[in-house]
């Protein structure tokens, strides 16, 4: 079952099932390594509507709130407090 990124619990590990962003976010996020497939974990949230921090791989991305919600993944079943990277190395696309 996916769900907005926005919904995602901090700290949760899951897969991104999906970008529904135009071609050119879609490109932009994908040369940061967020693209369907990889893992990606909430790391904090802004208060009051605000940015979300999320980590891909080793790299943090500030997105704003309205983007995060245009972007579904499935939460990945126990990994809570495991680093992205490590939780399910099979959906992290090599380097």
């Amino acid at each position: 079952m996916s769900l907005p990124l926005s919904e995602l619990p901090t700290d949760t590990v899951a897969k991104v099932v999906t970008l529904e962003v135009g071609q050119d976010y879609r490109r932009r996020m994908a040369g940061l390594g967020l693209r369907p497939g990889v893992a990606i974990r909430v790391i904090r949230r802004s208060p009051l509507k605000g940015p979300l921090q999320v980590r891909v791989g080793h790299t943090d991305i500030i997105l704003r709130r309205s983007d995060a919600v245009r972007i579904r993944v499935e939460p990945m079943p126990q990994t809570r407090g495991v680093p992205a990277d490590a939780a399910h190395p099979e959906v992290v696309p090599a380097p």
